[in-house]
């Protein structure tokens, strides 16, 4: 599905998301990835929620987000509520969603201007 109108904008946005495959700015990737308007982490490597651990996501504190989109595959899947208390004792809003449904929110937010990041999983 393209989720976006491939725009020069100057910041990294989802262009095209489906199973296995998520496109940044034309660019496909088949394996999870953090993206921010400036900066894009493709080595980030997580596969599922259940592989979330506090420990494993300070890539995404590098991004220094006001908000995490964390997209979980096909389906909404919440982690572990350590994983949502480690967010929210740092201030930083996580939304839990499938990686579909985060790449569009993720647009809508980093074209606003927002500190947004959005670690999204494999589907």
């Amino acid at each position: 599905m393209k989720v976006s109108q491939e725009l020069d904008t100057g910041i990294h946005a989802f262009t095209h998301y489906s199973e296995g495959q998520i496109a940044i700015n034309g660019q496909f990737y088949t394996h999870s990835l953090i993206v921010s308007a400036q900066r894009l982490t493709t080595d980030w490597s997580i596969n599922t929620v259940l592989e979330l651990t506090t420990e494993n996501l300070a890539p995404i504190d590098n991004h220094q987000p006001e908000v995490v989109l964390l997209g979980t595959g096909l389906q909404q899947v919440f982690p572990d509520t350590r994983i949502l208390a480690y967010f929210l004792q740092r201030g930083i809003g996580c939304e839990v969603m499938d990686t579909g449904a985060a790449c569009r929110t993720y647009n809508v937010l980093a074209g606003e201007g927002r500190r947004v990041v959005a670690a999204v999983l494999p589907a």
